[in-house]
């Protein structure tokens, strides 16, 4: 049954005409009629009939209309309390995002909403192939994501993408490194080094295709760690180079960043939600705070 027939039916109870109900919902008699005929066929039993002039209700039109109005409380109520859950700033958001963006951005995030009795947030890690960022915003209410700058763009036919920062991708060595004393290096100077990688499917592992190509031959990996902290652990160690984003890696005595002159190279972070959690005022919030951080380095 349609809901705007039911409304119909329920008005013809109350105000006793079709014309009183086509003057109440300005339309036509004729078009009242027709909506009551599609309502009746419906109907297992007859829901009006003519006394003289006049279409009213049967007893079991009378009791359909006024199921017809506990129907519509009912949809009045579940209105109110979606709009209640949307305006709510109180209602939890859940934030994921890679490892080195939870690193730099939950802590000031919990702390901002403390300070400003923002909603309370859910944290979690998600350490997972490019591709399969979008997919965690069925579990997520806002997810933090990168890709690199070449790299296929994200899904905006079924995600809200909302950008934070764009962070260059330095050439990470240990700080005695003999290429530390430069301001900026090259594809020639680093392509002969021992270098850790992430793993397939990861950002950043394009950028390491790419400065191979440059080079004109393939890098030595030694060795695969997706944590750009402990990368940087095993890099001030001496054992390797790698390339460690230029904002969200901790400051470090024992690393030197350089970029490369000849081979630009960044990552986009981005902020992935299902379009609809942006209606909430908090998710709304949340996300408005984490750009803020993100402005503000």
């Amino acid at each position: 049954m349609d809901l705007r027939h039911l409304h119909l039916l329920r008005e013809l109870g109350d105000r006793g005409s079709v014309a009183a109900v086509a003057r109440a919902v300005h339309v036509t008699p004729s078009a009242v009629s027709q909506q009551l005929n599609a309502l009746q066929r419906s109907a297992r039993v007859p829901l009006t009939e003519r006394r003289g002039r006049r279409l009213v209700l049967t007893d079991a039109g009378r009791a359909l209309a006024a199921a017809a109005v506990e129907v519509s409380s009912a949809l009045d109520r579940a209105a109110r309390a979606v709009d209640g859950y949307l305006d709510d700033p109180a209602v939890p958001v859940t934030v994921a995002a890679f490892h080195s963006a939870g690193l730099a951005y939950f802590a000031p995030l919990i702390r901002r909403l403390t300070e400003t009795a923002g909603p309370p947030v859910r944290c979690a890690d998600a350490d997972v192939a490019q591709a399969d960022f979008p997919g965690l915003t069925a579990d997520y209410d806002l997810v933090l994501a990168h890709r690199l700058e070449h790299s296929p763009p994200w899904p905006t036919d079924r995600l809200a993408v909302v950008p934070l920062v764009y962070e260059p991708l330095y050439v990470a060595l240990p700080a005695a490194h003999p290429l530390a004393a430069r301001d900026r290096l090259t594809v020639a100077d680093v392509s002969g080094e021992e270098w850790i990688s992430v793993h397939d499917g990861f950002p950043v592992q394009g950028t390491l295709a790419a400065i191979a190509a440059v080079a004109g031959r393939p890098l030595t990996i030694t060795h695969r760690i997706n944590d750009f902290t402990v990368a940087a652990s095993v890099v001030a160690a001496g054992a390797a180079v790698a390339l460690l984003p230029g904002y969200t890696t901790p400051p470090d005595p024992r690393l030197a960043l350089r970029p490369l002159a000849d081979l630009p190279a960044g990552r986009h972070i981005d902020v992935l939600a299902r379009p609809e959690t942006l209606h909430r005022a908090a998710a709304r919030q949340v996300l408005d705070t984490l750009r803020t951080i993100a402005r503000r380095g």
